[in-house]
């Protein structure tokens, strides 16, 4: 890619590509927060992965659904790999974290089903089930995660305080911000990103270097939405944007923020924010006229983004079901969030802990 319009990599531009929680204000920041400490053990952070379908049964792929602990999703798929399955045809719909106790699907090629008896007697894996079905899984192919939390070490009046936060976001909705897990261990990897769409030389491989303008994008838009909420229009819609329907999930462009507003504040819709890409639409009207001043922030334009697809993220979260139990050790919290929504952005709002900081963030997506 050109690096023309890029700016020069200055400190003071890396420290703005750099993730921090302290940039992206929670939505309750009025409501104290429970404090607390989670991921003290493994079985603190449960997560159940919802499949998008079932095997049926028969097929040419090996279906296989695992419980992990202490291992991320692909230091699985490199165990299969070391049995001799191609890397490639393995399949995941997810990744899952690695100090977690996590339930998910992986499959395999037919030919290479030996292979899942690596697995049923590796260390910290648990085979539940093996099936068959017609197509490789692929990633995105899952509805969501089912997530039980307990935390530890909670502040006084601990179960109150949590409870306002979650009542509050019930109303507002949860923000879809992506979590640190996204940015690399150092919340840096946006950094690389930048330099990878300006044109500069960036060390690894393809995956890697997807990787990194992946991390650009999701701190872009990170940013986007840190503007609605400290700005006030993050209960509401914007002339130009792309505001998706909670219910259906349909999307539709705001002509009239007026005639949309009420929906918006009922949580009935919300807007989206670009990952830049060449499959994105550029909005409209005030929405466009945000996307745009963010890019010529940092120097950048839309085209650079052109070797990767894109596309809308919505803003808010709603309907997670969470529920919450007081327990001596702490707090025990449970919650459904869709595929590609980050439980640290839900915790940090009950906590108002900086969860799961980029110096502690081990898995990579």
């Amino acid at each position: 890619m050109s690096a023309a319009g890029s700016a020069t990599l200055t400190p003071e531009l890396e420290h703005a590509l750099t993730f921090r929680w302290s940039d992206l204000r929670a939505v309750t920041a009025d409501l104290p927060g429970c404090g607390g400490r989670i991921r003290s053990h493994p079985d603190d952070f449960r997560v159940r992965e919802i499949p998008a379908y079932l095997p049926e049964g028969r097929g040419s792929h090996t279906f296989v659904r695992f419980e992990k602990v202490g291992l991320t999703t692909r230091e699985v798929v490199l165990l299969l790999a070391s049995e001799g399955v191609p890397e490639r045809s393995i399949g995941v719909a997810g990744l899952k974290d690695k100090l977690a106790r996590t339930e998910q699907w992986l499959s395999l090629p037919n030919a290479h089903a030996r292979a899942v008896e690596a697995l049923e007697t590796a260390e910290g894996v648990s085979v539940l089930e093996v099936s068959r079905h017609r197509n490789k899984l692929g990633i995105g192919h899952l509805r969501g995660n089912e997530f039980t939390v307990r935390v530890r070490e909670v502040g006084p009046d601990a179960l109150p305080r949590a409870r306002a936060v979650l009542a509050a976001l019930d109303l507002c909705g949860t923000p879809n911000y992506l979590g640190p897990q996204r940015f690399g261990r150092f919340g840096r990897n946006a950094v690389d990103g930048y330099r990878e769409v300006s044109g500069q030389q960036v060390q690894g491989g393809v995956r890697m270097r997807r990787f990194f303008v992946m991390a650009l994008q999701s701190h872009l838009f990170n940013l986007l939405l840190a503007g609605r909420v400290d700005d006030g229009r993050y209960t509401s819609v914007v002339e130009g944007d792309w505001a998706r329907k909670h219910d259906t999930g349909g999307t539709f462009e705001v002509r009239d923020e007026a005639v949309e507003a009420a929906r918006a504040h009922a949580l009935e819709i919300s807007a989206t924010l670009p990952l830049y890409g060449s499959r994105v639409r550029v909005s409209g009207a005030a929405a466009g006229a945000y996307e745009r001043e963010l890019l010529a922030r940092f120097s950048l334009r839309w085209e650079q983004f052109r070797a990767r697809r894109g596309d809308r993220r919505v803003t808010r979260l709603a309907g997670l079901g969470a529920s919450l139990e007081e327990e001596p050790s702490g707090l025990l919290l449970r919650f459904t969030l869709p595929r590609g929504s980050y439980a640290t952005t839900l915790l940090r709002e009950v906590t108002k802990v900086e969860v799961d900081s980029p110096a502690d963030s081990l898995e990579t997506a």
